[in-house]
Protein backbone atom coordinates (compact mmCIF):
# COMPACT_ATOMS: atom_id res chain seq x y z
CA UNK A 1 0.00 0.00 0.00
CA UNK A 2 0.91 3.39 -0.55
CA UNK A 3 0.52 5.04 2.89
CA UNK A 4 1.21 9.22 3.60
CA UNK A 5 2.17 9.99 7.27
CA UNK A 6 1.77 14.01 8.76
CA UNK A 7 3.71 14.79 11.34
CA UNK A 8 5.69 18.32 12.67
CA UNK A 9 8.94 17.17 11.94
CA UNK A 10 10.15 20.46 10.21
CA UNK A 11 7.91 22.88 12.14
CA UNK A 12 9.68 21.65 15.49
CA UNK A 13 13.26 19.40 14.50
CA UNK A 14 13.65 18.62 18.10
CA UNK A 15 14.81 15.83 20.54
CA UNK A 16 11.60 13.12 20.79
CA UNK A 17 9.36 15.27 18.46
CA UNK A 18 11.13 14.00 15.71
CA UNK A 19 11.00 10.29 17.43
CA UNK A 20 7.16 10.61 18.12
CA UNK A 21 6.63 11.52 14.27
CA UNK A 22 9.61 9.42 12.45
CA UNK A 23 8.88 6.05 14.05
CA UNK A 24 5.71 5.57 12.42
CA UNK A 25 6.96 5.84 8.80
CA UNK A 26 9.47 3.68 9.73
CA UNK A 27 6.89 1.08 11.25
CA UNK A 28 4.90 1.12 8.08
CA UNK A 29 7.93 1.39 6.09
CA UNK A 30 9.13 -1.89 8.26
CA UNK A 31 5.92 -3.45 7.25
CA UNK A 32 6.89 -3.11 3.37
CA UNK A 33 5.06 -0.50 2.60
CA UNK A 34 5.53 2.87 0.59
CA UNK A 35 5.56 5.46 3.03
CA UNK A 36 5.90 9.11 2.17
CA UNK A 37 6.22 12.21 4.88
CA UNK A 38 3.87 15.10 4.42
CA UNK A 39 4.24 18.21 6.42
CA UNK A 40 1.09 20.26 5.87
CA UNK A 41 0.66 22.07 8.89
CA UNK A 42 -1.00 25.44 7.53
CA UNK A 43 1.40 27.41 9.92
CA UNK A 44 4.00 29.92 9.53
CA UNK A 45 7.28 28.07 9.76
CA UNK A 46 8.96 28.60 13.45
CA UNK A 47 12.56 29.45 13.78
CA UNK A 48 14.38 28.05 16.67
CA UNK A 49 16.90 29.88 16.84
CA UNK A 50 15.37 33.40 16.41
CA UNK A 51 12.41 31.86 18.26
CA UNK A 52 9.62 33.82 15.90
CA UNK A 53 7.85 32.70 13.37
CA UNK A 54 8.56 33.92 9.74
CA UNK A 55 7.61 33.56 6.18
CA UNK A 56 11.21 31.63 5.58
CA UNK A 57 11.03 27.96 5.92
CA UNK A 58 14.33 27.47 5.07
CA UNK A 59 15.73 27.17 8.49
CA UNK A 60 12.78 24.21 8.73
CA UNK A 61 13.17 22.92 5.33
CA UNK A 62 16.98 22.09 5.41
CA UNK A 63 16.12 20.55 9.15
CA UNK A 64 13.93 18.23 7.35
CA UNK A 65 16.13 17.48 4.52
CA UNK A 66 18.43 16.06 6.80
CA UNK A 67 16.35 14.42 9.25
CA UNK A 68 15.07 12.27 5.91
CA UNK A 69 18.35 11.85 4.56
CA UNK A 70 19.42 10.02 7.78
CA UNK A 71 16.55 7.42 7.75
CA UNK A 72 16.49 6.78 3.78
CA UNK A 73 13.64 8.87 2.83
CA UNK A 74 15.41 11.35 0.84
CA UNK A 75 13.06 10.87 -1.83
CA UNK A 76 9.99 10.57 0.31
CA UNK A 77 8.60 13.39 1.40
CA UNK A 78 7.09 16.87 0.97
CA UNK A 79 6.71 19.80 2.91
CA UNK A 80 4.02 23.12 2.36
CA UNK A 81 5.04 26.49 3.73
CA UNK A 82 1.60 27.30 5.53
CA UNK A 83 2.62 31.16 5.18
CA UNK A 84 3.14 31.36 1.28
CA UNK A 85 1.88 28.12 0.22
CA UNK A 86 4.97 26.98 -1.76
CA UNK A 87 5.75 23.29 -2.06
CA UNK A 88 8.95 22.07 -1.33
CA UNK A 89 8.93 18.28 -2.74
CA UNK A 90 10.88 15.64 -3.62
CA UNK A 91 8.63 13.49 -4.82
CA UNK A 92 7.69 12.50 -8.39
CA UNK A 93 3.78 12.61 -7.56
CA UNK A 94 1.55 16.85 -6.96
CA UNK A 95 1.02 16.67 -3.16
CA UNK A 96 -2.88 16.38 -4.71
CA UNK A 97 -2.08 13.52 -6.63
CA UNK A 98 -0.46 11.87 -3.58
CA UNK A 99 -3.08 12.48 -1.54
CA UNK A 100 -5.79 11.20 -3.72
CA UNK A 101 -3.94 8.07 -5.26
CA UNK A 102 -2.73 6.69 -1.61
CA UNK A 103 -4.33 4.13 -0.07
CA UNK A 104 -3.86 5.86 3.63
CA UNK A 105 -3.52 9.19 4.97
CA UNK A 106 -2.14 9.00 8.76
CA UNK A 107 -2.64 12.33 10.38
CA UNK A 108 -0.35 11.99 13.27
CA UNK A 109 -1.95 14.49 16.16
CA UNK A 110 -3.49 16.52 13.55
CA UNK A 111 -0.80 17.96 12.29
CA UNK A 112 -1.42 17.85 8.83
CA UNK A 113 -4.64 21.03 7.87
CA UNK A 114 -4.57 18.83 4.17
CA UNK A 115 -7.06 22.13 2.85
CA UNK A 116 -8.31 22.03 -0.35
CA UNK A 117 -6.91 18.10 -0.99
CA UNK A 118 -9.27 15.41 -2.07
CA UNK A 119 -9.17 11.96 -0.45
CA UNK A 120 -9.95 9.91 -3.59
CA UNK A 121 -9.60 6.37 -2.68
CA UNK A 122 -7.38 7.33 0.74
CA UNK A 123 -8.58 6.28 3.91
CA UNK A 124 -7.66 9.32 6.38
CA UNK A 125 -7.37 8.38 9.72
CA UNK A 126 -6.77 11.05 12.44
CA UNK A 127 -4.56 10.20 15.58
CA UNK A 128 -5.16 11.76 18.62
CA UNK A 129 -2.12 12.31 21.03
CA UNK A 130 -4.07 14.64 23.50
CA UNK A 131 -6.52 13.26 24.96
CA UNK A 132 -8.95 15.45 26.84
CA UNK A 133 -7.75 18.09 25.85
CA UNK A 134 -8.69 17.21 22.01
CA UNK A 135 -12.10 16.07 23.02
CA UNK A 136 -13.20 18.94 24.73
CA UNK A 137 -12.53 21.26 21.90
CA UNK A 138 -14.70 18.88 20.12
CA UNK A 139 -17.62 19.63 22.11
CA UNK A 140 -17.08 23.67 22.53
CA UNK A 141 -19.43 25.45 20.64
CA UNK A 142 -16.55 27.96 19.66
CA UNK A 143 -14.62 25.38 18.23
CA UNK A 144 -16.95 24.50 15.28
CA UNK A 145 -13.75 24.21 12.70
CA UNK A 146 -12.43 21.70 14.78
CA UNK A 147 -15.30 19.02 15.12
CA UNK A 148 -15.79 20.20 11.51
CA UNK A 149 -12.40 19.38 10.33
CA UNK A 150 -12.37 15.85 12.30
CA UNK A 151 -15.79 14.96 10.84
CA UNK A 152 -13.82 14.34 7.58
CA UNK A 153 -12.16 11.64 8.75
CA UNK A 154 -12.64 7.78 7.93
CA UNK A 155 -11.35 6.60 11.43
CA UNK A 156 -10.03 8.22 14.83
CA UNK A 157 -7.47 7.02 17.16
CA UNK A 158 -6.05 8.18 20.76
CA UNK A 159 -3.54 7.65 23.16
CA UNK A 160 -6.12 7.40 25.20
CA UNK A 161 -6.68 3.82 26.40
CA UNK A 162 -9.14 4.01 29.01
CA UNK A 163 -11.84 6.81 27.07
CA UNK A 164 -15.21 4.84 27.10
CA UNK A 165 -14.47 3.43 30.46
CA UNK A 166 -16.64 4.42 33.52
CA UNK A 167 -14.24 6.28 34.89
CA UNK A 168 -13.13 8.15 33.04
CA UNK A 169 -14.72 11.81 31.64
CA UNK A 170 -13.77 12.51 28.35
CA UNK A 171 -16.07 13.62 26.09
CA UNK A 172 -16.41 11.08 23.15
CA UNK A 173 -17.71 14.04 20.67
CA UNK A 174 -20.10 11.39 19.16
CA UNK A 175 -16.51 10.14 17.36
CA UNK A 176 -15.92 6.40 17.79
CA UNK A 177 -11.96 6.80 19.44
CA UNK A 178 -10.12 3.65 18.70
CA UNK A 179 -7.04 2.97 20.82
CA UNK A 180 -3.13 2.93 20.13
CA UNK A 181 -0.03 3.29 21.65
CA UNK A 182 3.24 4.60 20.28
CA UNK A 183 4.95 2.63 18.10
CA UNK A 184 8.73 2.10 18.92
CA UNK A 185 11.08 1.12 15.56
CA UNK A 186 13.28 -0.88 18.70
CA UNK A 187 16.32 -1.40 15.86
CA UNK A 188 16.74 2.64 16.49
CA UNK A 189 16.51 1.99 20.43
CA UNK A 190 19.43 -0.55 21.42
CA UNK A 191 19.60 -2.27 24.64
CA UNK A 192 21.66 -0.46 27.14
CA UNK A 193 24.46 -2.81 28.69
CA UNK A 194 27.05 -0.01 30.38
CA UNK A 195 26.12 1.27 33.85
CA UNK A 196 24.19 4.56 33.49
CA UNK A 197 25.81 7.96 33.60
CA UNK A 198 22.88 9.96 34.80
CA UNK A 199 20.14 9.53 37.69
CA UNK A 200 16.74 9.20 37.42
CA UNK A 201 15.28 11.38 34.64
CA UNK A 202 12.79 12.79 32.08
CA UNK A 203 11.99 15.17 29.75
CA UNK A 204 8.90 17.67 29.83
CA UNK A 205 7.96 21.30 29.79
CA UNK A 206 6.44 23.15 33.07
CA UNK A 207 3.92 23.65 31.01
CA UNK A 208 2.33 23.63 26.95
CA UNK A 209 -0.22 26.09 26.81
CA UNK A 210 -3.24 27.70 29.17
CA UNK A 211 -5.59 25.31 31.69
CA UNK A 212 -8.67 24.53 30.02
CA UNK A 213 -11.63 25.09 31.78
CA UNK A 214 -15.13 22.29 31.34
CA UNK A 215 -17.57 22.05 32.93
CA UNK A 216 -16.35 24.22 35.83
CA UNK A 217 -13.20 21.70 36.03
CA UNK A 218 -9.45 23.03 35.48
CA UNK A 219 -7.82 20.45 33.67
CA UNK A 220 -4.04 21.89 33.68
CA UNK A 221 -0.75 20.98 32.47
CA UNK A 222 2.20 19.18 33.94
CA UNK A 223 2.92 22.07 36.38
CA UNK A 224 0.33 21.23 38.71
CA UNK A 225 1.13 17.90 38.99
CA UNK A 226 4.85 18.00 39.55
CA UNK A 227 4.13 20.30 42.64
CA UNK A 228 2.03 17.93 44.18
CA UNK A 229 5.38 15.64 44.11
CA UNK A 230 8.13 18.40 44.76
CA UNK A 231 9.36 17.65 48.07
CA UNK A 232 10.17 13.85 46.49
CA UNK A 233 13.87 14.77 46.12
CA UNK A 234 13.95 15.60 50.10
CA UNK A 235 11.82 11.54 50.98
CA UNK A 236 14.40 9.41 49.01
CA UNK A 237 18.26 9.01 48.63
CA UNK A 238 17.47 8.63 44.96
CA UNK A 239 18.23 11.59 42.70
CA UNK A 240 16.92 13.18 39.70
CA UNK A 241 18.01 15.04 37.10
CA UNK A 242 15.04 17.24 34.92
CA UNK A 243 15.42 18.15 31.13
CA UNK A 244 12.60 20.71 31.40
CA UNK A 245 11.10 23.61 29.40
CA UNK A 246 10.48 26.70 30.98
CA UNK A 247 7.38 26.84 29.26
CA UNK A 248 4.87 30.07 27.92
CA UNK A 249 5.79 33.00 29.78
CA UNK A 250 9.05 31.49 31.58
CA UNK A 251 7.24 30.68 34.49
CA UNK A 252 9.34 27.35 35.79
CA UNK A 253 9.70 28.27 39.72
CA UNK A 254 13.79 27.47 39.07
CA UNK A 255 14.91 28.26 42.32
CA UNK A 256 12.42 26.88 44.60
CA UNK A 257 13.10 23.14 42.38
CA UNK A 258 16.87 23.70 43.25
CA UNK A 259 16.22 24.34 46.63
CA UNK A 260 14.05 21.66 47.19
CA UNK A 261 16.93 18.99 45.40
CA UNK A 262 15.63 19.10 41.91
CA UNK A 263 18.75 19.08 39.24
CA UNK A 264 17.01 21.07 36.49
CA UNK A 265 18.74 21.07 32.72
CA UNK A 266 17.85 23.07 29.47
CA UNK A 267 15.98 20.87 26.48
CA UNK A 268 17.55 23.02 24.05
CA UNK A 269 20.80 22.11 25.76
CA UNK A 270 21.23 18.67 26.86
CA UNK A 271 18.52 17.24 24.07
CA UNK A 272 18.36 19.39 20.99
CA UNK A 273 17.53 16.89 18.52
CA UNK A 274 16.92 13.28 17.95
CA UNK A 275 19.80 11.94 19.11
CA UNK A 276 21.25 13.56 22.12
CA UNK A 277 17.55 12.97 23.26
CA UNK A 278 17.79 9.50 22.52
CA UNK A 279 21.42 9.48 24.23
CA UNK A 280 20.38 11.36 27.11
CA UNK A 281 17.40 8.26 27.72
CA UNK A 282 20.35 5.60 27.44
CA UNK A 283 22.52 7.09 29.55
CA UNK A 284 19.63 7.59 32.50
CA UNK A 285 18.79 5.27 35.21
CA UNK A 286 15.16 5.00 34.39
CA UNK A 287 12.52 7.49 33.81
CA UNK A 288 10.04 9.20 36.68
CA UNK A 289 7.71 11.43 35.59
CA UNK A 290 4.26 12.92 35.80
CA UNK A 291 1.23 13.65 33.29
CA UNK A 292 -0.20 16.77 32.48
CA UNK A 293 -3.16 17.41 35.06
CA UNK A 294 -5.76 17.37 32.43
CA UNK A 295 -4.93 13.15 31.75
CA UNK A 296 -4.97 12.50 35.37
CA UNK A 297 -7.98 14.07 36.29
CA UNK A 298 -10.02 12.58 32.90
CA UNK A 299 -8.79 9.30 33.88
CA UNK A 300 -7.99 9.58 29.66
CA UNK A 301 -5.32 6.18 29.88
CA UNK A 302 -2.90 8.80 28.23
CA UNK A 303 0.59 7.22 27.99
CA UNK A 304 3.34 9.09 26.96
CA UNK A 305 5.44 7.89 24.01
CA UNK A 306 8.27 9.02 25.26
CA UNK A 307 8.24 6.38 28.67
CA UNK A 308 7.69 3.80 25.43
CA UNK A 309 11.51 5.10 24.35
CA UNK A 310 12.79 4.38 28.21
CA UNK A 311 11.07 0.94 28.39
CA UNK A 312 13.11 0.01 24.64
CA UNK A 313 16.48 0.96 25.60
CA UNK A 314 16.01 -0.78 28.80
CA UNK A 315 15.28 0.96 31.72
CA UNK A 316 12.66 1.14 33.91
CA UNK A 317 9.96 3.92 34.18
CA UNK A 318 8.28 5.30 37.44
CA UNK A 319 5.24 7.35 35.63
CA UNK A 320 1.46 8.58 36.97
CA UNK A 321 -1.29 6.84 36.16
CA UNK A 322 -3.73 8.28 34.43
CA UNK A 323 -5.80 5.04 33.64
CA UNK A 324 -3.06 3.24 31.73
CA UNK A 325 -2.77 0.50 34.35
CA UNK A 326 -5.30 -0.73 32.87
CA UNK A 327 -4.07 -1.59 29.69
CA UNK A 328 -0.43 -2.46 30.23
CA UNK A 329 1.36 -4.19 32.78
CA UNK A 330 2.83 -2.90 36.20
CA UNK A 331 5.61 -4.19 38.60
CA UNK A 332 8.13 -5.61 36.87
CA UNK A 333 10.27 -2.77 34.52
CA UNK A 334 6.96 -0.19 34.58
CA UNK A 335 5.42 1.12 37.78
CA UNK A 336 2.53 3.52 38.13
CA UNK A 337 1.98 5.86 40.53
CA UNK A 338 -1.11 8.08 42.29
CA UNK A 339 0.71 9.09 45.44
CA UNK A 340 4.25 9.73 46.91
CA UNK A 341 4.30 6.33 48.77
CA UNK A 342 3.63 4.35 45.22
CA UNK A 343 7.16 5.93 44.40
CA UNK A 344 8.85 5.56 47.15
CA UNK A 345 8.25 1.89 46.46
CA UNK A 346 8.76 1.45 43.26
CA UNK A 347 12.03 3.31 43.94
CA UNK A 348 12.79 0.80 46.41
CA UNK A 349 11.29 -2.09 44.01
CA UNK A 350 14.07 -0.97 41.04
CA UNK A 351 16.92 -0.28 43.01
CA UNK A 352 16.73 -4.23 44.88
CA UNK A 353 16.82 -5.70 41.37
CA UNK A 354 18.08 -3.01 38.73
CA UNK A 355 18.85 -5.65 35.91
CA UNK A 356 15.53 -7.58 36.20
CA UNK A 357 13.80 -4.29 35.65
CA UNK A 358 15.76 -3.15 32.99
CA UNK A 359 15.09 -6.40 30.77
CA UNK A 360 11.54 -6.30 31.98
CA UNK A 361 11.22 -3.07 30.87
CA UNK A 362 12.63 -3.70 27.04
CA UNK A 363 10.21 -7.15 27.20
CA UNK A 364 7.38 -4.51 27.72
CA UNK A 365 8.52 -2.34 24.70
CA UNK A 366 8.77 -5.51 22.43
CA UNK A 367 5.52 -6.67 23.55
CA UNK A 368 3.34 -3.74 23.42
CA UNK A 369 5.42 -1.12 21.22
CA UNK A 370 7.68 -2.46 18.71
CA UNK A 371 6.72 -0.41 15.78
CA UNK A 372 5.11 -2.94 13.29
CA UNK A 373 3.21 -4.00 15.91
CA UNK A 374 1.39 -1.14 16.49
CA UNK A 375 1.00 0.13 13.07
CA UNK A 376 -0.16 -3.15 12.06
CA UNK A 377 -2.64 -2.79 14.65
CA UNK A 378 -3.67 0.06 13.27
CA UNK A 379 -4.15 -1.25 10.17
CA UNK A 380 -6.22 -4.11 11.38
CA UNK A 381 -8.44 -1.85 13.23
CA UNK A 382 -9.22 -0.35 10.25
CA UNK A 383 -9.62 -3.88 7.93
CA UNK A 384 -6.52 -2.82 5.89
CA UNK A 385 -3.72 -5.19 7.52
CA UNK A 386 -1.78 -7.47 6.02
Amino acid sequence: MRIVVCGLLAQYPFGGVIWDYIQYVLGFRALGHEVWYLEDTGCWPYHPIEQTYTEDASHNIAALRQIMDEFGLSDRWIYRNGATGEITSTASLSLAALIEESDLVVNVSGAALLQGLRKGKSHWMYLDGDPMFTQIRLVDEKEAFQRKRLSEYDSHFTFGLNIGSEDCIVPTGGFLWRKTVQPISLEHWPVVTQAPALPWTTVMNWNSYASTVWQGERYGQKDFEFMRFKELPQKTTARFTIAMGQGPGRKRPTAELLNLGWQIVEPDQVVPDHHTYRDFILRSYGEWSVAKEGYVKSRSGWFSCRTACYLAAGRPAIVQDTGWSRYLPTGHGLFAFDGMEDILHALKEVESNYEEHCLAARQLAEEHFEATKVCNDLLRQIGLDQ
